[in-house]
Order: structure tokens, then sequence, then C-alpha cells
């Protein structure tokens, strides 16, 4: 165990599950006792007895009896937009430009994970598929993904970014919004060339559909039945892994401990012998493969995918990012938590506070809003940037 230890720096590896864990709990309970305390406060209002005459429950019950199963979505939802920050903040932090290609680097790994499994679906192995080999079969699609996504991040890079280093800030700027554009293209010809088909329907197959209940809460004269679906835990399991990995690979590794000396002053770096391009090199795949396995998470999640399914994933995990602190590990960790629970609750309990009047298809405003507002009273994010400004 001593020698496990001397190997393994446990505190770097255990450390992002504790925060995971605080802001889970952290931000779930605020977002419970605001919803709680406008529900009070609304009970005996017009908003109330509207919600009594529909369901026969009071507006504090009906809240109450709901939050649970909010929680769970927000969660879910909450790491697949961290997973996605955080290949945001990598760039950010070594290269200080923000990498729009990011989300369509999201939406080629989840079309790679979806076509293989429907290729599978095709030739008949997803059907005769035991649940032990589904599960092998779904780790091969991530790994296909996270493949694909790593690489073709690097190609950018290589491609579209490093001639540009040396340029103004907005010039990179502007190739990261013309690269987006390209693999949005691109991924519209590879699919009307390849199957004639925009959108993708992820195959249904193990049991990753199925309902894990746990619990039943009475709701006048209905009940509400408290479960999670086993793709939801699932989604979660691999954001936390993919999260604490590439935690202990930036804090606690040589190479972690190069992106973090090139992100700080690449000149010096290179001067102390450290290859600045393949540093970068590798910081654009660390960040190219997470967005690909939060890509064909979301896919497993949300079933249905286009070409255009990175864009508004990704300009919420920006959004998470900069909530968070663009350039900071574990300020995206945050942004995307709070984020995927501000939506999540927006989305269950807008309709009821405003006598229906918003729905939930009015919670993206969430995103945009919460943008604005950290823009302008705190641009450096809850956790601030970790990244020195150069002159």
């Amino acid at each position: 165990m001593k020698r496990f230890s001397e190997t393994i720096n446990v505190r770097e590896l255990l450390r992002p599950i504790g925060q995971m864990i605080a802001f889970s709990l952290g931000g779930g309970a605020v977002l419970s006792l605001v919803v709680v305390l406008l529900a009070l406060l609304l009970d005996q209002t017009a908003v109330g007895q509207n919600l009594q005459a529909r369901y026969s429950v009071s507006l504090v019950t009906y809240t109450l009896a709901n939050l649970p199963q909010v929680l769970i979505d927000g969660l879910t939802i909450g790491f697949v937009y961290a997973a996605i920050a955080l290949g945001y903040t990598m760039v950010y932090g070594v290269l200080e430009f923000i990498n729009f290609a990011h989300s369509e680097i999201f939406a080629v790994g989840a079309f790679v994970g979806v076509e293989i499994l429907i290729a599978l679906k095709n030739a008949g192995i997803l059907s005769a598929a035991s649940l032990g080999v589904a599960y092998l079969i779904l780790l091969l699609a991530l790994l296909a993904g996270m493949t694909a996504s790593g690489f073709l991040a690097v190609a950018v890079e290589r491609i579209a970014y490093r001639p540009l280093r040396g340029a103004p800030r907005l010039v990179p700027l502007i190739s990261a919004i013309g690269v987006s554009f390209f693999l949005q293209d691109i991924i519209r010809l590879v699919e009307s060339l390849t199957t004639g088909q925009f959108n993708r329907i992820i195959p249904t197959f193990g049991n990753f559909d199925e309902r894990l209940i746990f619990g039943q809460l009475p709701l006048g004269a209905t009940t509400v039945v408290l479960g999670v679906q086993i793709k939801s835990l699932i989604v979660i399991l691999v954001a936390v892994i993919m999260l604490v990995g590439l935690n202990y690979l930036v804090n606690a590794t040589k190479i972690g401990k190069a992106i973090r000396a090139v992100a700080q002053d690449r000149p010096t770096a290179s001067l102390m012998g450290i290859d600045v391009n393949r540093i970068i090199s590798i910081t654009f795949l660390i960040g190219g493969t997470l967005g690909g396995a939060a890509g064909v998470l979301y896919a497993l999640k949300f079933t249905r995918i286009d070409p255009f399914v990175g864009f508004f994933p990704g300009l919420k995990a920006f959004t998470a990012a900069v909530l968070g602190g663009i350039g900071n590990l574990t300020g995206a960790l945050l942004g995307g938590i709070v984020l995927g629970l501000l939506e999540t609750f927006a989305g269950a309990f807008m309709s009821a506070f405003t006598m229906g009047a918003a729905g939930a298809e009015y919670k993206d405003i969430f995103a945009f809003g919460i943008l604005i507002l950290v823009l302008i009273f705190r641009p450096n994010g809850l956790m601030g940037e970790n990244v020195s400004q150069k002159a």
C-alpha cells in the first residue's frame, strides 16, 4: 500500500471526487432551497390555486415530490456539460483563445460512435449480444468516438491554428469559427454520401433504457415514481472517470507539469527543454478525446443526433466554462454541474410557477442569461482564472 501511494498521488486522485460531491450537494441544496421558498411564497396565490385545480395538490407538495428526480436529471446533463467544458478550458489554458470548433469535434465523436452501433445492428450483432457483450460494444463505440475526435482535434490545431499562433487573437478566433462551419458541412456531406440521412438514432440494445426504481411519492390522485435510467448512471460514471483522470494527468504527471509550464510561459518552457508544439498537440488530443466521449454519452442519453448536434451543447459547455472560470479545470466542473442543475430546475418548475405561460422550452434562456450576468459582474468566473495573462 505504501509503494502504491508513493507511485500514485492518491490525494490528486481523490480530490476531484470530493469536489464533485461538494459541488453536486451544494448546488442541489441551494437550488432546492430557492424553489421550495418560491413554492411557499406562491402557494396561497393564484399560482398555487391554479396548480391545486389542475393536480389537486398544493404547490409545495408538487415541488417537494419532483425535487429528487429533477436533481438526478440535472446532475446527468451537468456532467455532460462539464466533460465538454473541459475541452474548452484545456485549450484556453494553454493558448488563451476559445476553440469554437470544439462543439463540432464533439459532434464527430457522437456520429462515429452512433454509426458504429448502427453498423453492428445492421449486421445482426446487437440483437444477439448478451448483457456483458452489450457493455463491451458500448465501450467500443465510446473508444472509437474518442479516438476520432482526438485525432481530428490534433489535425485542426496543426492545420488551422498553429500557422496563426503569432497572429492577433482575433485571427485564430475567426479561424476557429470557420473550422466549426467547415466540420458541420463535412458531417452533412459524409452522411449524405453514405447514408442519405442527417438525423441518426442510436440503436436500442442492452438494458441501457431500463429504469432503476428507488421510491414512490404520492402526488394528489397520482404517484410520482422516482428512478434513474441505467444509461444516465453510465453517463455520470464515465464523466466522473474522465474528470478524475484528467485532473490527475494535469496535476500529478510529467506531461501535466509540462502542460502547466507551457500555459504559464511558452518561451521559458521552450528554453527549459519542453517541446511546446508537442505539448500543445497533446492538449488538443486530450480535449478532443474528452469531447468525443461526451458526444457518444450525449447520443446515448438523448438518442438522436444531427450534424448540428454540437451547437447547443457546445454553447452551454462554453457557458459552463465561463461560469466556473475559463482556464480552470475545477471551475469547468463546477460550471457544468451548476448549469445542468439550473437548466433542469427551470425546465421542471417554470411552467408551474408561471401558470403555464413559460414552459420547459424556455429553459435555454438560463444558459445565455447566466453567461451575460457572469461576464458583467464576474468576468473571471466563480473560481477565477488559473492562467496568467500575458502582457
